[in-house]
């Protein structure tokens, strides 16, 4: 069983995204508030539906629920775009792909601050999850809307993906 490292050096930042300082996972995710940055990118078919990474359950925010297709810290040191590619690469095996961002904001649960660099990218190619997930499928722009507010998405994912869509013009 995997499980995520409380160890793991991230970059705390502001909401222009400067790094101002640095704090553990844990202590990112305990209640802290400390901002920190991720990324998430959105994978959509070339007819237009939407790939989502179902959460294992040992992850320790939103286990279990279905989410971006790839999601994932800024490590320390490390840029966002660098980051993008390395998440993209470990969770679904997608690499020499170019994407476009869309936009940031931050993120405010009960227990955790993210400042979020939303990408997208619409593509033949087909992802690979590995066992950073558990698993994904395709799901049509109706389906997704269908299931909103029904506790089957990540409250990240509710928050930004009808941005997402008008975005991608799938409004």
């Amino acid at each position: 069983m995997n499980s995520d490292n409380a160890n793991e050096l991230l970059p705390v930042v502001d909401e222009a995204g400067r790094v101002v300082g640095s704090a553990t996972r844990g202590q990112c995710h305990g209640g802290s508030m400390l901002l920190h940055p991720v990324v998430h990118l959105h994978v959509f078919s070339l007819r237009g539906d939407i790939y989502l990474q179902r959460r294992p359950e040992w992850k320790d925010i939103q286990p279990g629920k279905w989410d971006t297709a790839v999601g994932g810290h800024i490590d320390w040191g490390e840029d966002v775009d660098t980051a993008l590619r390395r998440e993209m690469r470990e969770e679904l095996g997608l690499t020499d792909i170019e994407v476009r961002r869309l936009m940031q904001y931050v993120h405010r649960s009960d227990r955790e601050r993210e400042l979020v660099y939303v990408h997208a990218v619409r593509t033949d190619t087909q992802p690979r999850p590995s066992d950073e997930t558990d698993g994904g499928r395709f799901w049509t722009v109706d389906e997704v809307r269908a299931a909103l507010g029904h506790d089957v998405f990540t409250p990240n994912f509710e928050a930004e993906i009808a941005q997402v869509f008008r975005l991608m013009g799938l409004e």
